[in-house]
């Protein structure tokens, strides 16, 4: 293994634990909360659900 190649690798590793601990439970989140919000934000202008 040269040492480009374990460079690369070292890279990758990085990478992927910062996707999987860092980026996507942070976009999971925010997803969910945008989400709650809008669905909030609706009730807020249209009345909560079976009102009309």
């Amino acid at each position: 293994m040269s040492a480009s190649t374990a460079k690369e690798k070292s890279l990758e590793l990085k990478i992927f634990i910062f996707l999987t601990v860092f980026l996507a439970p942070l976009l999971s989140v925010l997803l969910v909360s945008g989400l709650g919000f809008a669905i909030w934000f609706s009730q807020i202008l249209t009345g909560p659900p079976g009102m009309g």
